[in-house]
């Protein structure tokens, strides 16, 4: 059995271990994958483990021996999941593993949001609490979160425990699409959580129907105190129209762990604006949330040799 890693290293920098894979069958790992030289690598692979290294059919057409292609993520985008069933080809991917890092990352934008603690402590670093003349000063207006409302869109696993977050620290919660599990929830239209809400969280997978429903029509109802965060997927917000609604004051900010493309381009509109924090898409890196996908990954593999597959989304 051949098992071809395409991009082993985003998730396994060197703290977690391959090897109960090598004990499946014969691996060849890369740390990367260039589009040019997938078909080479992979076209005697019986299993491709890949996280976002794109396997469309013509790697299929040219591996006849393949079976299964596992995805590291959530998200299996990034396969031709038709193509793959018509070759007889099963995806599969890890459906749950970064719930709490990601929400634990939501509040982490938040907090900088409303305390900007970097901010101050890169302050405090530059000498300037030394050369103060007050005892106590501020760079940014902090605000407390008790009673203020956090909208969620899309109260699944994550927006879930966002949502009870939220409430820990005294916040009402409202949210547009989902489930209310763990934590107090109002449902309200979209319109009415965007105009409502001091913060609002997306928490959605991309569908063809919500790319870039973000834009300057929703976005004009927010509050110009009102803060935008995104750890979910950078397609869903219409980036141009929220950077001239961030500079024009539409709204105070926005907190975004990923943009539509990744990485940015040096001219990125988002880029650079004094009230837009960005982060890495690194929410789901902790490495918790990593050892939980290998061993999901590793269990999705020994079920297809197995001949039961699992977690199979086409």
């Amino acid at each position: 059995m051949k098992i071809v890693i395409t991009d082993g290293y985003t998730l396994n920098p060197g703290d977690l271990s391959w090897q109960p894979f090598h004990e499946l069958g014969e691996v060849t790992y890369y740390d990367r994958t260039k589009p040019e030289e997938l078909v080479a690598r992979c076209r005697e692979a019986n299993i491709i483990v890949t996280n976002k290294t794109p396997i469309q059919e013509p790697v299929m057409l040219t591996a006849p021996g393949l079976k299964l292609i596992a995805v590291t993520a959530t998200g299996y985008n990034v396969v031709d999941t038709a193509a793959a069933r018509k070759h007889g080809i099963s995806v599969c991917n890890v459906p749950e593993y970064g719930t709490h890092s990601v929400a634990q990352h939501t509040f982490a934008l938040l907090l900088e949001l409303t305390n900007h603690v970097g901010r101050h402590a890169q302050s405090v670093r530059e000498g300037e609490w030394v050369r103060a003349i007050d005892w106590s000063y501020a760079r940014a207006p902090i605000i407390e979160l008790r009673d203020k409302t956090l909208g969620i869109v899309g109260l699944g696993r994550i927006g879930n425990q966002a949502a009870a977050i939220a409430r820990a620290f005294g916040m009402n919660v409202i949210y547009h699409r989902g489930r209310a599990e763990k934590a107090q929830a109002a449902a309200v239209g979209l319109e009415a959580l965007f105009s409502t809400s001091d913060f609002v969280s997306l928490h959605c997978p991309l569908k063809p129907e919500n790319q870039e429903f973000v834009n300057k029509a929703l976005l004009s109802h927010m509050k110009p105190s009102a803060y935008l965060i995104n750890t979910s997927r950078g397609q869903l917000i219409h980036e141009p129209d929220l950077a001239e609604a961030l500079k024009r004051g539409v709204l105070a900010g926005a907190a975004l762990d990923v943009l539509s493309k990744e990485p940015p381009p040096p001219d990125h509109p988002l880029l650079g604006l004094s009230n837009c924090l960005i982060t890495p898409h690194n929410a789901w890196l902790s490495f918790e949330a990593r050892q939980r996908i290998l061993q999901i990954t590793l269990g999705n593999v020994k079920a297809a040799l197995g001949g039961k597959p699992q977690n199979v989304v086409n």
